[in-house]
C-alpha cells in the first residue's frame, strides 16, 4: 500500500510535489504572482521575470518609505515570498535573447500581458512551445485569448462590475458594491495554478507540454453558480440579500449586540431550534407559526426583531462562547487583525514568519498556502524573503550562457538590470 503521507522521501522528508519545476514567471500586479506563490510553496523554482523599467507600482506603491524605497510594498511583500528574480527589457533583443535562454530550462511560463503581446515580441507560446514541445505555457489576461473583449484591459474592480458580481453585493439602499479586496485576480490566480498543475500531471504521461489560457471572467464566474444557477436553469435573476444570509432563514443573518456585530447561520431547523434555547426564546423553537419558513419570507419580519432585542443584551464574543457548544454557527465580525492574532489561525500555522527582507532590515510576516499536508516537509515550511527587484539577475543570466562582460554591457545600456 502506497504511503499516505509521501511515497517519495528526501533525508527523511517528504518530496514537495513541485520539486524539480522551474518556472520563469512574466506576472505582476496579483493574479499571475498569486498563482506562482502557490506553486512556489509547493517546492517549484519560481523565477521573476520584471521589468527594468517602468517601476512596477504593485513592489513601490507603499506609505511607508522604507518600503517604497526599497521596492518592498505590503501588496508585492504578501506572495512573492520564495521566489527569485531577474530584472530584463523585454522589448530590447538582448532581453528577449535571455528570456528564451531562460525558457528552455524551464517547465513552465507564465505571463498576464494583453493578449498577443508576447506573440509580438516573438516570446509567444508559438514561439517558446515550438522550441521545446513539453513547454507548458499559461496566460493569464481579463478575457482570455479569445472572444469579443479579447483586446479589453482589465483589472479586478472592472471585471467585479462586468461579470455580475457587483451587482450581488450590497442591498436596494446601497447599491452595487465592490468586494473588498481584490477577489476575482486571486480566483484566477487559484484557477492557474490548479490548470497549471493538471497540465504538468498530463506531461507526465504524455510527455508533450500544453497551453493554458486563463481569464479574470471565466474564472468570476465559475465561482458564482448559486447566483447564475437561477438564471441559466429559469431565467431567474437572484435576490439581493445585503446583511441577510442567503439561506433565507429567519434565525440567520448580522445582529447588532452590546458590544460588536454577530453573524450567525442557523441556516437548519435544528440550529434554529439551538439558538432558540440558548437566548431563552424558546417559544419559537417548533412553533409552526414560525416553522418551517422555507417559501414563507414574510417569516423574517416577525422573527429577525426578536433575535436583535435577545442580541443586543450581551457582547458578540459572548453570544459566540454560548452558540459554540450548541452547534450554532456563529461569531463576532472581526477585522482582519483581529482574526489574523486569533488563536485559530495560530493553531493552523498560516501564517509564516520571514527573517531579513532585504532593504527593510527586518523580518514580516506572510500568508502561506490555505490548506495542510500530513506531512509538513511536503511544502515550505521556512520561506525565503522577497526579493530585490533583479537580486538573481547576473546568477540566472550566467547559468544561460552568458558571461560577465555580456551581463555588465547589458546592464549598462538597461536591458537587464541588478540592485546598486
Amino acid at each position: 500500500m502506497a504511503d499516505p503521507v509521501g511515497a517519495e522521501r528526501r533525508g527523511g522528508a517528504a518530496m514537495k510535489a513541485f520539486e524539480g519545476i522551474r518556472i520563469l514567471d512574466a506576472t505582476h500586479v496579483f493574479a499571475g504572482p498569486f498563482c506562482t506563490y502557490q506553486m512556489a510553496w509547493l517546492g517549484a523554482e519560481v523565477i521573476r521575470v520584471e521589468a527594468v523599467e517602468p517601476l512596477d507600482f504593485i513592489r513601490y506603491a507603499s506609505p511607508d518609505e522604507d518600503q517604497q524605497r526599497a521596492g518592498m510594498a505590503d501588496a508585492f511583500l504578501i506572495q512573492n515570498a520564495n521566489k527569485a528574480s531577474v530584472a530584463l527589457d523585454l522589448k530590447s533583443p538582448k532581453g528577449q535573447d535571455a528570456f528564451r535562454r531562460l525558457a528552455k530550462t524551464s517547465d513552465v511560463v507564465i505571463e498576464n500581458y494583453r493578449p498577443g503581446t508576447m506573440a509580438k515580441l516573438g516570446l509567444g507560446p508559438g514561439d517558446l512551445m515550438a522550441a521545446d514541445p513539453r513547454l507548458v505555457y499559461c496566460s493569464v489576461s481579463g478575457f482570455g485569448q479569445t472572444g469579443p473583449l479579447r483586446d479589453v484591459p482589465a483589472y479586478d474592480h472592472f471585471v467585479q462590475g462586468i461579470s455580475g458580481m457587483m451587482a450581488l453585493q450590497g442591498d436596494e439602499s446601497t447599491g452595487p458594491m465592490r468586494v473588498g479586496w481584490p477577489v476575482i485576480d486571486y480566483v484566477a490566480g487559484l484557477a492557474a495554478a490548479f490548470a497549471l498543475s493538471a497540465a504538468l500531471y498530463r506531461r507526465q504521461a504524455s510527455g508533450e507540454g500544453q497551453y493554458v489560457d486563463v481569464a479574470m471572467l471565466d474564472a468570476a464566474l465559475s465561482i458564482m453558480g448559486p447566483a447564475v444557477g437561477p438564471w441559466l436553469t429559469s431565467g431567474r435573476l437572484p435576490a439581493k440579500t445585503g446583511r441577510q444570509a442567503a439561506s433565507g432563514s429567519p434565525f440567520s443573518g448580522m445582529f447588532d449586540t452590546a458590544d460588536g456585530i454577530l453573524v450567525v447561520a442557523a441556516n437548519t431547523p435544528k440550529q434554529a431550534s439551538s439558538l432558540c434555547r440558548v437566548i431563552g426564546r424558546e417559544d419559537l423553537a417548533g412553533n409552526p407559526d414560525v416553522m418551517p419558513w422555507q417559501g414563507r419570507p414574510e417569516i423574517s419580519a416577525r422573527v429577525q426583531p426578536l433575535l436583535a432585542e435577545a442580541f443586543a443584551t450581551r457582547s458578540a464574543l459572548e453570544w459566540e462562547a454560548l452558540l459554540a457548544p450548541a452547534s450554532v454557527p456563529a461569531g463576532k465580525l472581526r477585522h482582519v487583525g483581529e482574526i489574523a492574532a486569533h488563536e485559530q489561525v495560530a493553531a493552523r500555522g498560516l501564517i509564516r514568519h520571514v527573517d531579513h527582507v532585504p532593504g527593510l532590515g527586518r523580518g514580516i510576516d506572510v500568508l502561506g498556502p490555505g490548506f495542510l499536508f500530513g506531512d509538513a516537509s511536503a511544502q515550505v515550511e521556512t520561506p525565503s524573503p522577497p526579493p530585490l527587484k533583479g537580486a538573481d539577475t547576473r546568477r540566472y543570466l550566467r547559468e544561460a550562457g552568458l558571461d560577465d562582460a555580456g551581463i555588465d554591457a547589458m546592464i549598462a545600456e538597461g536591458t537587464a538590470s541588478e540592485p546598486n
